[in-house]
């Protein structure tokens, strides 16, 4: 009776991922891209993090947090390309329900950190530019040590929060899922019972995950920003805004995409934008954020080529 009533709440086993194209002769061009895009995401990162590790000037919060992020990054494109790239080589399109969803917990889990870390960084700025005399003893280790602690284990409620409420829903069929990786909204659109309360619960506890780190970041630049205005000399408001542009472009691409994904759940249908957007959270942004924090950074610039070079750091 107990198996009778759990075969009917969920009777769908599995889930069938279109992919990024439903064209066969598009496929083999779909893999070498991404398996070239994952290459390249993995190994800036990991650059990104080694140079963090063997230059001396590079061992302040700030590049902590970088090297957190870098962390991230990796672990988001391999939550969600690998496995795509293994469905376009084997040609099998379909992925088990429990599958799906620890794909969507540990998806969520690495994004909900990021949005945390991104605040940290915020704050590390914050207290760089308009708190200097005190920066060294309020962004000590321990806090820097207490904030990832606290970010990883606010994301990991969200994420068990919102892969245990999907797990009450039923799914009776269809199971096509017109996506790559398995994500709410895509779920929420083959659930055949109300998804009402999941979405007030995605609205509500992405406006704590989500809004509330982001009116965090915004305050914590306005008053960067009307600190760095008071200084008279231009090369340091010029050095000023260089060392928070960076961040900011992180910061504006991370939660513009996140935005559009998240806010058009009331839609009746899910177009292949969604799958755009897909490919900028988990490809895009983890492949970018090595590019843009490095690009104007000469300290980074200098620990990258050491690295590359396999030289010691000159300090």
């Amino acid at each position: 009776m107990q198996s009778k009533f759990r075969a009917n709440r969920t009777a769908i086993t599995e889930f069938i991922l279109l992919g990024l194209v439903e064209t066969p002769g598009l496929r083999p061009v779909v893999f070498v891209v991404f398996f070239f895009a994952y290459l390249v995401t993995v190994g800036g990162n990991l650059s990104i993090l080694a140079a963090i590790f063997i230059e001396p000037k590079l061992h302040t919060p700030m590049y902590f947090f970088l090297g957190n992020l870098s962390v991230l990054d990796v672990g988001c494109i391999t939550v969600t390309v690998p496995s795509m790239l293994s469905r376009l080589l084997s040609n099998k399109h379909t992925i088990p329900y429990g599958a799906c969803l620890i794909q969507l917990f540990f998806f969520h889990l690495l994004v909900g950190v990021d949005c945390f870390l991104l605040t940290a960084m915020a704050y590390d700025r914050f207290l760089a530019i308009c708190q200097p005399l005190t920066y060294s003893t309020r962004m000590s280790q321990t806090v820097q040590r207490i904030l990832v602690a606290v970010s990883w284990a606010l994301a990991f409620t969200n994420a068990l929060t919102h892969t245990v409420a999907i797990a009450t829903l039923n799914f009776c069929g269809p199971n096509v899922i017109n996506h790559f990786y398995c994500d709410l909204p895509q779920l929420f659109q083959l659930s055949c019972s109300s998804t009402q309360l999941n979405e007030l619960l995605l609205f509500a506890v992405g406006f704590i995950m989500a809004g509330t780190p982001l009116a965090l970041i915004i305050t914590s630049y306005a008053h960067v920003a009307a600190a760095v205005l008071r200084i008279r000399s231009t090369e340091g408001r010029k050095k000023a805004f260089s060392t928070c542009g960076s961040h900011l472009t992180v910061v504006a691409i991370f939660y513009g995409s996140g935005i559009f994904n998240y806010m058009r759940l009331g839609s009746a249908k899910l177009s292949d934008k969604d799958k755009g957007v897909g490919v900028f959270n988990t490809v895009i942004n983890p492949m970018l954020n090595p590019i843009i924090y490095s690009l104007r950074n000469p300290d980074v610039q200098g620990a990258l080529w050491r690295v590359l070079k396999g030289t010691p750091s000159l300090a």
